[in-house]
């Protein structure tokens, strides 16, 4: 079992309405990413978290490493098997900078592919979340086997559990892990839910999605403060107000988001509480 170090990290601190900071943080998180688009110079908000800290984008379009992985795969989205591999390997790799030295053709050329990232210092993104070693039919795989050679072998595996999981992205991850045996089932999770960007008639956009670690503090005070029974209840309560909090958002939340920004907002209260610092991969860093 997953042991959550994030769950002390907003013990103590006092948000008197969790509705309103997700959204007055969402808020100012967008405004900051367009400040920077627009060229305007540091920093691009008084609030001295958002001038010391790094955060993810509101929408997860707009990140860099999303970016690069709808660009790779954009070109299969009608090839359901090699769709997958390419967003199962864009997640297993997870960086930007990897990603957009190739093309989805590299996909079939897998001892090629093997020796060009064996090759590179890092190929894959160790800061993002952990990859473990990938379990199947008795064999185990190193993340860059996974990868490279495996994804490409259980390509149209992949597809008969997805498309048996009934549209649900919990049941796929959960299917799918059922084999992999991963202690931390996220980047299959992060894989399925990008399937959505290309192809809702095998995820939905609207899917109800689990609650991740770094999440769960955040959708914890949500839950409470909205007298719901669970996270996911949370985030459909939560699209429901976005009018009333953000009506001029560029578009309208999906679960995914609620989860995504509910991680964001912990990390940000964390700073707020004392309970993380500003060091390291943490400290933003202006290129």
């Amino acid at each position: 079992m997953t042991i959550n170090k994030y769950t002390t990290s907003l013990d103590g601190l006092i948000i008197e309405n969790p509705v309103k900071s997700f959204f007055d943080y969402c808020i100012e998180r967008e405004n900051i990413r367009l400040k920077r688009e627009k060229g305007e110079i540091f920093p691009w908000s008084d609030d001295e978290i958002f001038q010391k800290g790094r955060f993810l984008n509101v929408f997860r379009e707009d990140d860099k490493v999303s970016k690069s992985i709808i660009s790779f795969a954009e070109p299969l989205k009608n090839d359901l098997p090699r769709l997958i591999q390419a967003l199962f390997f864009g997640r297993w790799c997870n960086r930007q900078e990897t990603l957009d030295q190739l093309n989805h053709q590299d996909l079939e050329s897998t001892d090629a592919l093997r020796v060009k990232l064996s090759k590179s210092t890092q190929w894959e993104n160790f800061n993002a979340y952990p990859v473990q070693d990938v379990m199947w039919m008795g064999k185990t795989y190193s993340r860059l086997d996974t990868a490279t050679y495996l994804f490409n072998e259980i390509k149209e595996d992949l597809v008969d559990i997805i498309l048996n999981s009934e549209l649900d992205v919990i049941k796929a991850t959960n299917n799918i892990n059922e084999l992999f045996k991963m202690e931390n089932d996220f980047p299959i999770f992060m894989a399925l839910i990008d399937i959505a960007w290309f192809r809702e008639d095998v995820i939905p956009i609207t899917s109800e999605v689990p609650t991740g670690i770094g999440a769960q503090p955040y959708l914890d005070r949500l839950e409470d403060y909205l007298g719901l029974d669970n996270h996911q209840d949370v985030a459909t309560k939560m699209i429901s107000l976005q009018q009333e909090y953000w009506p001029t958002a560029k578009r309208e939340f999906y679960p995914i988001d609620i989860e995504y920004q509910s991680c964001e907002c912990r990390k940000y209260f964390s700073y707020v509480n004392g309970t993380k610092k500003f060091e390291g991969k943490n400290l933003l860093i202006i290129d």
